[in-house]
């Protein structure tokens, strides 16, 4: 019972963003469809829905130029740091921001996809990610950050290993992260 319940649990991790984005847009569409369907551009409930879909759609792509622009990234990093510098907030905000920055976004952080020697004695390999190779903010030399994530799980572990342990994997980031996650069963891109 105890397994069948952390499946559940990690099945609703993987498919909350899914559905919150889908309830986004499924919002939007009834906004746009009703706004059509309010004015009276149109007497045909199906031209009211093609027109809430392309304003939708419309919406979605206007955002997207909008956060590409300096001015919204200049606003939105002021925003930013108010948040982040807010009690309480502070300490939701920027872990769910790092964690989201690491996977997607320009700032990826699992980028350098390595195969670490984790058990010496047995030969034992796992696929990890470098992110970061300069420790001495922490007092620690001649070793680099590895995060090893887990198959079929969104978290995973760090270790501190030294860089004679690590090979470099030949390989796309996001192929070795589909890999891991996968528990070796998915085919490369």
């Amino acid at each position: 019972m105890k397994r069948f319940l952390n499946f559940f649990v990690q099945g609703l991790i993987l498919f909350i963003p899914l559905i919150i984005t889908g309830i986004i847009l499924v919002k939007l569409f009834d906004v746009f469809s009703g706004l059509f369907s309010f004015v009276g551009f149109s007497n045909y409930p199906i031209l009211n829905a093609a027109l809430g879909l392309i304003g939708t759609l419309g919406f979605v792509l206007v955002l997207g130029i909008l956060a590409s622009s300096y001015i919204f990234k200049s606003a939105f990093s002021f925003f930013e740091d108010k948040l982040e510098h807010a009690p309480f907030i502070r300490h939701i905000y920027s872990p769910v921001k790092d964690f989201t920055n690491a996977f997607v976004g320009n700032k990826r952080k699992f980028n350098k996809p390595v195969l670490v020697l984790t058990n010496p004695t047995a030969d034992i390999h796992e696929i990890g990610f470098i992110t970061q190779e300069d420790l001495r903010d922490y007092n620690i030399h001649d070793k680099v950050a590895v995060y090893l994530p887990f198959s079929y799980s969104l978290s995973g572990k760090l270790i501190i290993v030294s860089p004679k342990n690590i090979k470099p994997l030949d390989a796309d980031a996001s192929n070795a992260m589909k890999f891991v996650v996968s528990g070796g069963v998915t085919d490369v891109d």
